[in-house]
């Protein structure tokens, strides 16, 4: 089939547009190439993390054991701007190349049939404008800024004399100053944007969902035909692992700092390994629906095949309406009886 039938699905992007990638694009360029991303999320990295360092070092703050977490020896906070912030950057052309891909597959496999394209092309096109908005990544941002407006620190599990503030007093220090309204808010708007391209990409699933698919509940993947969508959410596997980085970093420091145990952190560890599960999986689920339409007028069909199916094989072979009994062995009927049975046991397992 020629490309040129793909028509808006070879363009598709979930990450390309929207306020913060106009500003990405005038700042550094529309590039993607390899050196051009890392470039980026050393700079992003650079902009969180090193003015903490500086200004910590400029108040002494930064090394040796007053105040008792000086900044070198916060686990959490260097984790998370130059190991997870860099991560968020760094992934999203590849992610990005892979949801291209999923949504090409659907053209490829045939599971939009000619006649459906036009509702496809136009669930492709609904979400590009919503990418687009300007409103959601304001309130993405003002979701960001909004734990610093009402608290000091912003710490998971840091406590005690720390670098956030000057020694022996309340008062917040430059370097913590600098975490509170700049590195941490660009760091959860980074988290929630990526929040609202999963919301995006599931939102698309679950307009494809609703369009007249040609599934094949007898495919072997056990999903219709839908099983690639899967092997996509690998992609995502980057973003989990920065995810945990940044909970191994609140574990150190907690352990380091405070005398916790691991067990005493169990807890926290679990919840974030079944929110990252759940995470994943969520954007899979909108298509249960449409699966198991599929599975259920898949039974009732192919239950009676089966059965007229059956009903022929017992008057040939049992009844002795067919040819002589030395013939079954190497008859066609008996191969397509196993494989009608093989299919149906598909079908049940979808």
């Amino acid at each position: 089939m020629c490309s040129a039938s793909y028509g808006t699905a070879e363009a598709f992007s979930i990450t390309a547009g929207g306020p913060f990638h106009r500003l990405i694009v005038a700042i550094f360029g529309a590039e993607t190439d390899r050196q051009r991303v890392v470039f980026r999320a050393i700079m992003a990295s650079a902009f969180a993390w090193l003015p903490l360092l500086l200004l910590s070092m400029a108040q002494g703050l930064a090394f040796g054991h007053n105040p008792k977490i000086t900044f070198v020896r916060d686990f959490a906070v260097n984790v998370r701007f130059l190991v997870a912030l860099p991560i968020f950057i760094l992934v999203e052309s590849g992610i990005d190349r892979t949801w291209r891909a999923l949504v090409l597959e659907f053209l490829r496999t045939g599971l939009v049939d000619e006649d459906q394209r036009p509702l496809f092309h136009r669930a492709l096109e609904r979400i590009t404008r919503r990418r687009d908005y300007f409103f959601p990544e304001l309130i993405l941002l003002l979701l960001a800024c909004l734990p610093s407006l009402l608290a000091h620190q912003s710490e998971l599990l840091l406590g005690g004399s720390n670098w956030h503030f000057l020694k022996g007093t309340a008062t917040l220090s430059l370097a913590g100053w600098w975490f509170k309204i700049v590195s941490m808010p660009f760091y959860r708007f980074l988290v929630l944007r990526w929040f609202w391209l999963m919301i995006l990409w599931t939102l698309l699933l679950w307009r494809v969902s609703r369009i007249d698919l040609h599934l094949v509940p007898t495919h072997t993947d056990r999903a219709a035909g839908l099983g690639f969508l899967s092997a996509g959410q690998i992609a995502f596997g980057p973003l989990v692992f920065a995810g945990s980085s940044v909970i191994a970093g609140e574990v150190a420091n907690a352990i380091a700092h405070e005398g916790a145990t691991l067990a005493s952190l169990k807890f926290l560890m679990i919840g974030y390994g079944v929110l990252a599960v759940t995470i994943l999986v969520l954007p899979l689920l909108v298509l249960v629906p449409a699966l198991f339409k599929a599975k259920k007028r898949a039974l009732i069909e192919y239950g009676a095949l089966v059965t007229h199916h059956d009903q022929l094989f017992r008057a040939r072979w049992i009844e002795g309406h067919g040819q002589s009994q030395g013939e079954i062995l190497g008859s066609p009927d008996a191969s397509s009886l196993a494989d009608l049975g093989t299919s149906v046991d598909v079908v049940r397992r979808m």
